[in-house]
């Protein structure tokens, strides 16, 4: 089916909530072929909307609103540039909300006074101090007196703050999130100043607290210091504040000038691939114009001091200035492929250009982002300037569906503050409008004695009648047996290490199971006004009204991860569910090996491969295979379902449940292939999983069981796999060799590709 299951709910959902859409369901089984088509195209917001156009159009005060719930229920993706479209229409708004605001250090410090600071509110990969600093050079001013504010260094702040407005200098003060009493100290402190001189200014760089101090925030004009946004906006900034006519014609050669390019479009690449989330970097690094700069620092000394070498500018960028801040091993590998195919000996040479060769869609206009072949200054912002306004993923490395990813994710964001802005008391009490009232006239009589006869419309439910029925539902998701330690253990043999390992997940699972209904139960006292409501209790109450999970059912107060995460109640009930389908009947049948595992079922899921390996290593004991030299051996099997399977493999397991994101892999060919169009994730085969020594050859992980592994075409790609779309340290868990025929492992790479145990 060509609509998704999320896309169709909404569309019930829409029918039923607004008489307008009421045949929807029907009008898209009956002309379906055109809702195809509107729903397949890149932009559907510029579409007609089949069926509806014209009821739209003729309802010209509500008709874009009608538009937008027709696009956020179908392709939500397209929700926030509708909205944007909405605004701009809409009279009592208009495109003053939605256009950006660009502000300059001039036009900033043309509106500052002596007494008033200006505090800038700092997002990842944005600081204004070279900014600051540009502007002082410019109007031939002592450069202002920087602190980064920590440990120990309020005295310092105050003291500078002191002189300068004694002198009339200029402060800047960083990291100010990290002294929020000095800070609270700050108003009065401006305030009591013995000597202001008029040209004293002060600057305050913090990133958003919920407990900076509101006085300081209302007395100051407030600043929001963004990156830009795009590849153009980048470029066009480091060709403003970092590179100008004098720098490109401090070495006199066009290969210096066109590494200067080079570094900057790098620059622009690595912060705008942040956008994608976890699919552009695993970590969002707050790669800035520092990093630049030292790269350009060190490019021109290195050029002054003799030939380059290719190797020591790619180690320099990619290990050294960037890499200082990359903490992943998987982005530092994203971030030498960039180095690799950009600042290499084909960077000079005429031709080059940094867009692939071949493109799955048409970037616009046809754009070729090659390198500019000017020697002056503005040559290089004219050849910025004819960049596309919108970057295609694909000039990133990634699919063309990462976009689809990106937009999906702020439209969750800005979803998700809206539920969390709903107002969560209601009145439970009937208005006095449903009484009709007393009245002498006959007509009137007539209609009160039929209003009588009405059943009067049911009250509306409080917050505490919703969250009632929601702790009622999740009691009854609870297994009513409980595992009791003392009689499963008794039926289980303890020697085998898979067997400890299901020990450990019953005894979570049943922790688990007690924490959450002991929570229910003191929720539903608390909503019946038996026991007193604090303010965990409130909050829990409130995720529950929202249909989310209650944060102590997720987390401990110190961090550590209780149970799964997971985006809704109902998705983590239906886990429990499954977890429970799955402990129950391997426990039952401890002496047979369960044929298959659903490895996202599992609170740990390395311990259980590293008893898979323990297990493995004891079996090989005649042939002297110890522990600490085998390693996991994983390989895609030929089976896509898990009733394929009739038996347990003899040596190892098979399990399942994981999701490739960001490629779709090709079972007839066992390779890895691009995604299909709007497909975000791929459900992989099942995987056998085994131990190998690593004095024996290691078989390859990419192939099907029983296919030849020694290919001399086949390349591998390294694939992590990771709990949740998190792709951090702490929910990695091992990675598997898939084959790549049809591109190099580098390609793979800078896609993103990971597999992911829950992809919500």
């Amino acid at each position: 089916a060509w609509l998704t299951n999320d896309a169709w709910l909404n569309v019930l959902e829409l029918s039923q909530s607004l008489r307008f859409f009421i045949n929807l369901p029907s009008e898209i089984s009956t002309n379906e072929a055109i809702w195809h088509r509107w729903f397949e195209d890149n932009e559907p917001e510029q579409m007609a909307i089949p069926d509806y156009e014209t009821k739209i159009a003729e309802n010209s005060e509500i008709g874009p609103f009608l538009r937008l719930l027709v696009l956020r229920s179908l392709r939500m993706d397209r929700c926030i540039l509708q909205t944007k479209e909405f605004i701009r229409a809409t009279p009592q708004m208009g495109p003053r909300y939605v256009d950006p605001v660009t502000d300059t250090m001039e036009s900033i410090y043309a509106e500052m006074v002596a007494t008033v600071p200006v505090i800038f509110l700092l997002s990842a990969g944005a600081d204004p101090t070279d900014g600051i600093e540009l502007l002082a050079r410019k109007r031939k001013l002592p450069s202002p007196a920087v602190i980064s504010l920590g440990e120990g260094q309020e005295p310092v702040a105050i003291k500078a703050i002191n002189a300068a407005a004694a002198e009339g200098s200029w402060v800047l003060l960083q990291n100010c999130e990290l002294a929020l009493e000095l800070m609270a100290d700050m108003e009065q402190l401006l305030t009591k100043l013995p000597i202001i001189d008029p040209a004293f200014r002060l600057f305050i760089t913090c990133l958003p607290h919920k407990e900076f101090p509101l006085g300081l925030l209302q007395m100051s004009t407030k600043v929001t210091n963004e990156p830009p946004a795009g590849l153009k906006a980048g470029l066009l900034r480091s060709f403003t504040v970092i590179v100008d006519q004098d720098r490109l014609d401090r070495i006199e050669t066009s290969q210096w000038r066109s590494l200067v390019y080079a570094l900057c479009f790098l620059h622009s690449i690595v912060q705008e691939r942040r956008k994608f989330g976890p699919l552009g970097f695993c970590v969002p690094y707050e790669f800035n114009d520092g990093d630049l700069n030292a790269c350009l620092t060190f490019l021109e000394r290195h050029l002054l001091n003799g030939a380059l070498s290719w190797p020591t500018l790619q180690y320099m960028v990619s290990e050294v200035q960037y890499g200082g801040k990359i903490t992943d091993s998987f982005d530092r590998k994203v971030f030498k492929n960039y180095c690799e195919l950009w600042l290499s000996a084909e960077t000079c040479k005429p031709g080059f250009k940094f867009s692939p060769g071949t493109t799955l869609q048409r970037i616009r206009d046809d754009f070729a982002y090659d390198l500019p072949t000017g020697e002056a200054f503005e040559e290089f912002i004219s050849h910025v300037s004819t960049f596309p306004s919108v970057d295609s993923p694909e000039i990133f490395g990634l699919h063309p569906n990462a976009d689809l990813a990106y937009r999906g994710q702020e439209v969750n964001y800005l979803l998700g503050t809206l539920i969390e802005m709903q107002p969560k008391h209601t009145s439970s009490s009937p208005k006095a409008s449903h009484s009709p009232p007393v009245t002498t006239n006959t007509t009137s009589n007539r209609r009160t004695s039929e209003a009588k006869r009405k059943i009067p419309p049911r009250p509306p439910r409080t917050r505490e009648d919703i969250v009632a029925e929601r702790c009622a539902e999740a009691l009854g998701a609870l297994p009513s047996v409980t595992y009791i330690e003392d009689e499963y253990v008794r039926n289980l043999d303890l020697n085998l290490p898979v067997n400890i390992f299901l020990v450990q997940e019953i005894q979570r699972f049943q922790a688990v199971i007690d924490l959450v209904r002991a929570h229910l139960d003191l929720i539903l006292h608390a909503s019946r006004g038996e026991v007193v409501i604090t303010q965990d209790l409130n909050e829990a109450m409130n995720r529950l009204f929202d249909a989310r999970v209650p944060q102590n059912w997720l987390r401990s107060p110190s961090g550590d991860e209780i149970s799964w995460l997971a985006p809704t109640l109902g998705i983590w009930l239906a886990g429990l569910r499954k977890r429970d389908d799955q402990l129950r009947p391997w426990l039952a049948n401890s002496r047979q090996r369960p044929k298959t595992y659903w490895l996202p079922g599992f609170f740990n899921p390395a311990g259980f491969l590293t008893a898979v390996q323990q297990e493995v290593t004891r079996a090989r004991a005649d042939d002297r295979w110890a522990l600490d030299s085998v390693a996991l051996d994983v390989q895609v099997s030929e089976f896509d379902r898990i009733e394929q399977v009739k038996a347990p493999p003899a040596e190892g397991v098979y399990i399942y449940g994981l999701s490739l994101d960001g490629a779709h892999w090709d079972s007839k060919h066992a390779t890895l292939k691009e995604s299909e169009p709007k497909a975000l994730f791929c459900a992989m085969p099942l995987l056998f999983v085994t131990a190998i020594s690593s004095k024996a050859p290691k078989q390859s992980g990419g192939a099907m069981k029983g296919q030849p592994t020694n290919s001399a075409s086949s390349l591998f790609y390294d694939c992590p796999v990771y709990r949740y779309k998190l792709r951090t340290d702490r929910y990695y868990i091992f990675s598997v060799p898939l084959a790549t025929i049809q591109q190099p492992a580098r390609h793979w790479t800078l896609r993103g590709v990971a597999m992911l145990c829950f992809t919500t």
